[in-house]
């Protein structure tokens, strides 16, 4: 690879929600959020996975949501004041995440992000995009859609 390309790629800006989880700082591409909500009310599925916490009624749309921290290997939590649903396109489909609280849109050159690190459960290395050092901390970058895969969300269809 030129320099010049190197120098272009590292000038490629993405935008990313950032949320917390555990005080921890995470962040989900901005192209595949669509709304942020208070938590609504949640419906609970009987016989859905244990990070599957239920469904909102989202404009006549069921969607279902998903309890980040367990998705994550973190305890669950019941949701607080602060805690938001953030609605995001993830393998063509629409689910609701539950973060502890959403931040703000930081905006992340490609060359600011640095590879996913080896350590940690290999299940939940595999969904982070990368690691980049933000306001004076890390903010670990999610994949979405490694996250909530279809071959892992086959029963999210039957809801």
């Amino acid at each position: 690879m030129t320099e010049d390309r190197v120098e272009r790629m590292d000038e490629a800006i993405g935008q990313w929600v950032t949320f917390t989880l555990d005080a921890e700082s995470y962040g989900i591409d901005v192209m595949r959020v669509q709304e942020v909500l208070s938590v609504p009310e949640i419906t609970a599925v009987p016989g859905a996975p244990p990070w599957i916490i239920g469904v909102i009624n989202l404009r006549g749309n069921v969607v279902p949501v998903i309890d980040t921290r367990m998705r994550l290997g973190m305890s669950s939590k019941p949701p607080g004041v602060s805690d938001r649903v953030i609605v995001i396109e993830a393998d063509e489909q629409i689910v609701g995440i539950l973060v502890d609280s959403v931040a703000e849109v930081a905006h992340i050159r490609a060359g600011q992000i640095n590879s996913t690190p080896n350590i940690g459960r290999r299940e939940c290395v595999r969904y982070i995009h990368g690691v980049v050092s933000w306001n004076g901390a890390l903010l670990i970058l999610l994949d979405s859609v490694r996250l909530f895969a279809q071959q892992r969300c086959d029963h999210l269809a039957t809801l």
